[in-house]
């Protein structure tokens, strides 16, 4: 993952949390434009711990954000928790059998 496609993933998150550039901002404790200017210029990438806030205030799991396939997450999800359920002997089995 690079530099665009995190800050493509904060404009898609934000916009699906039907927050502002503005409210975004100001709900992470930054100045005003950070969010604007952050999607805008795409000159810069937040810190570790902004983005942390970022994803919280977006009301997603780091999971979500960092997913290959981020945008069909939520279909996915389903999977991804049967997945995570199985032993892990069945789980290298179904992996196998893909």
């Amino acid at each position: 993952m690079n530099k665009l496609d995190i800050i493509d993933r904060i404009g898609y998150f934000r916009t699906k949390a039907k927050l502002s550039q503005k409210a975004l901002s100001i709900d992470i404790d930054m100045n005003i434009g950070y969010i604007n200017r952050l999607e805008c210029k795409k000159d810069f990438l937040p810190s570790l711990e902004v983005l942390m806030k970022i994803i919280k205030v977006c009301g997603i799991t780091e999971e979500e954000f960092f997913y290959n396939d981020y945008m069909n997450y939520e279909q996915d999800k389903p999977i991804i928790n049967k997945l995570k359920n199985l032993p892990q002997d069945k789980r290298e089995a179904l992996i196998k059998l893909l």
